[in-house]
């Protein structure tokens, strides 16, 4: 067969995470680098899964989501956030957040069009968008506070814009975003009538006491915000699947007339369970964020004695060093190095740029910590034993 496959994906290489994954395996690395957690989540959740599974029905549920899902997301919404959304035409459940942002892009965008996306962004970002036809336009965040400049996202804006995209709190930078930058993309997008797409999936995980502002509850941004969660995130099930998009009715219906063409729905018993967790009480989020920051800060010392410096992390589940500290240049090769020789993974944050940016930093990489403790102990401990001996 000679015929040529789409470039957009066939010319790109295999996703960094899988790939250091497969490595890891080979050379029986701790997994640092892909962000799983090792323990699942609440077994209330699990528990109602399997009820209702056994029970049934297991035929294909609503498009949109089950009503007791949408409920349940409504009711997370107005909790935290004193959102009033309508469960029947402002709400739709995904399969996983990757799948609600392929809907919204392909619902939003389409050839001549210009989206804005803030570098370093999640991986799935830029061929989904390249693969509706639209153009990309970058805005790189400058390390180590990795800050929005207002002047450089008025640049990337233009004519053809539609969208801009928007990770917070951010992986893999591990940046909260706080309510002066969040002032400046509102800001935007109401004096060029854009869109905003929030990917929002790491919420509940903040740490130092620090607030989610999701950009949608500034003034006049609602009818223009559409913001991504992930019950696989919130609830450590990563496995599950299973996203949700709230928003204003008219974009929700162009993220879903694409998502029935995609997905179509998910396992109706996940649905029911996960409408349980949304409705879990505050001690469960309360102890989540704590158990995670604990992790983040066990992390962040393991890796100081190591010998690196390590960059602050305010959110999510991923932590970033600088590799010049112990004495490395290629984040590439560095990682490669350390999973097959100190026996730890992690992956470098160039796989977090579009290859047309060509200053992309390269002395950066990014672990996970939502581990086991005595696992992050253990790789703590490895890659100390290894960057001493180098030494």
């Amino acid at each position: 067969m000679t015929r040529q496959l789409n470039p957009i994906f066939s010319d790109r290489p295999p996703s960094i995470f899988p790939t250091m994954s497969a490595l890891a395996r080979e050379h029986d690395a701790i997994n640092l680098g892909q962000g799983f957690p090792d323990e699942d989540g609440p077994a209330e959740i699990l528990q109602r899964a399997a009820e209702t599974t056994i029970e049934g029905p297991n035929q294909y549920p609503p498009v949109e989501g089950l009503p007791e899902l949408r409920e349940a997301i409504v009711y997370d919404q107005k909790r935290f956030y004193d959102l009033d959304i309508n469960a029947a035409n402002e709400t739709l459940v995904t399969s996983g957040a990757t799948e609600a942002l392929a809907a919204a892009f392909l619902g939003f965008l389409q050839p001549g069009d210009d989206a804005v996306l803030l570098a370093p962004f999640y991986e799935c970002y830029a061929p989904q968008i390249e693969a509706a036809g639209a153009s990309i336009k970058f805005v790189s965040l400058a390390p180590p506070e990795w800050r929005l400049s207002a002047g450089a996202l008025e640049a990337a804006i233009s004519t053809k814009t539609k969208i801009i995209v928007i990770n917070t709190p951010h992986n893999p930078l591990g940046k909260v975003m706080g309510r002066d930058e969040l002032d400046i993309v509102a800001d935007a997008a109401r004096r060029h009538d854009l869109i905003v797409v929030c990917d929002e999936v790491y919420e509940h995980l903040i740490f130092d006491g620090a607030p989610h502002i999701p950009l949608m509850t500034l003034p006049e941004m609602f009818d223009r915000t559409i913001r991504i969660g992930s019950a696989g995130k919130t609830f450590s099930l990563t496995g599950y699947r299973l996203g949700h998009v709230v928003g204003p009715a008219p974009l929700i219906e162009g993220v879903r007339k694409a998502h029935q063409f995609l997905a179509y729905c998910s396992p109706p018993s996940l649905q029911k369970a996960v409408a349980l967790g949304f409705r879990l009480g505050d001690e469960y989020y309360a102890a989540f964020r704590t158990d995670m920051q604990a992790k983040r800060d066990r992390m962040a010392r393991g890796l100081r004695a190591a010998g690196f410096d390590v960059l602050p992390c305010e959110g999510t589940y991923f932590i970033t060093v600088d590799i010049n500290s112990v004495g490395r240049d290629d984040d590439v090769d560095f990682c490669r190095e350390i999973t097959t020789k100190a026996k730890v993974a992690a992956v470098p944050l160039s796989a977090f740029y579009h290859p047309a940016i060509a200053d992309a930093p390269r002395n950066y990489a990014r672990f996970c910590f939502c581990k086991k403790p005595e696992i992050l102990d253990e790789a703590a401990a490895r890659l100390k034993n290894y960057f001493s001996e180098a030494r």
